[in-house]
């Protein structure tokens, strides 16, 4: 098994009204390059008449995000065309590339009605050879994305990207990542092979697991070592795990707000590009 070196327990932030758990100043985030942050925002009860997510027009440049919606809605408008509303059980992935401005706001209903909102958006890093690739957006709801039934059904496998038993993802990804969620029932089991070379992003976004014989609580993240290649999660109660894989690039990394680059030159011409209106 791979070895895990330890379990962080996320913190909890309220910002703006916002409940967020995140990896800002986790300790060993740093190690786990492709991947550069997580966010949990939820579960919040919202109030009907209430003003929803407050992420207006922004713009991104260097990286991708995957957004996962458990409960509520996100809309997602942004300047390659790309607008829909995503419901629970779906996806957002956008690639912000060689750059994009975009919004992720609440959808008017659930404005009007309030409900809970439970959902986590992942950064993900691009390569300095994949920085300047072209802006794309995937919007799917829970019926777009492949569940394949594991431990005789105890485990669903909500298959995002890559492949798993002769079935592919339905995202392209460019940097070739395996992400998926994983909804489990207490008692199941789930294990898979991975590649020594490649980090592992293992999340707990509710209930409580054992991560290859580490507990691990609601909002928290498995720091893995570098050896072995098996993962096994056992679920104590009812879980939900996002988990994914990706090669790590070992190439510096600069941000700057919206901006993930490799240098601080690459950063200032974003900045002029966004103000010269070059992220249409």
């Amino acid at each position: 098994m791979r070895t895990v070196d330890h379990i962080v327990t996320l913190s909890r932030e309220n910002s703006g009204g916002l409940v967020t758990y995140g990896t800002r100043g986790v300790l060993g985030i740093e190690l786990l390059d492709p991947f550069i942050s997580l966010n949990q925002h939820g579960p919040q009860t919202f109030p009907p008449n209430n003003h929803g997510l407050p992420f207006a027009p922004h713009p991104h440049r260097g990286f991708e995000t995957l957004t996962l919606i458990f409960e509520g809605d996100v809309r997602h408008r942004d300047t390659t065309g790309g607008d829909s509303v995503i419901g629970p059980g779906g996806i957002q992935w956008m690639t912000a590339g060689r750059g994009i401005i975009h919004e992720e706001i609440s959808s008017d209903q659930f404005m009007r009605d309030g409900g809970v909102l439970d959902i986590i958006q992942i950064w993900m890093n691009l390569p300095a050879a994949q920085k300047a690739i072209p802006a794309a957006y995937y919007g799917l709801q829970k019926p777009d994305i492949p569940a394949v039934a594991q431990d005789g059904g105890k485990v669903s496998l909500n298959l995002f990207s890559g492949a798993w038993n002769g079935i592919s993802g339905p995202v392209p990804s460019p940097t070739g990542l395996f992400m998926v969620s994983l909804d489990m029932a207490a008692g199941g089991t789930w294990r898979t092979e991975v590649p020594e070379a490649r980090t592992i992003l293992c999340y707990v976004a509710a209930g409580a697991v054992r991560i290859n014989g580490h507990d691990a609580p609601a909002h928290s993240l498995a720091i893995f070592a570098r050896d072995g290649t098996e993962v096994a999660i056992e679920a104590g109660e009812d879980a939900i795990v996002v988990f994914g894989h990706g090669t790590p690039y070992g190439e510096r990394i600069v941000g700057y707000g919206p901006f993930v680059m490799n240098s601080e030159d690459e950063i200032r011409q974003a900045i002029v590009d966004y103000q010269s209106g070059r992220f249409l």
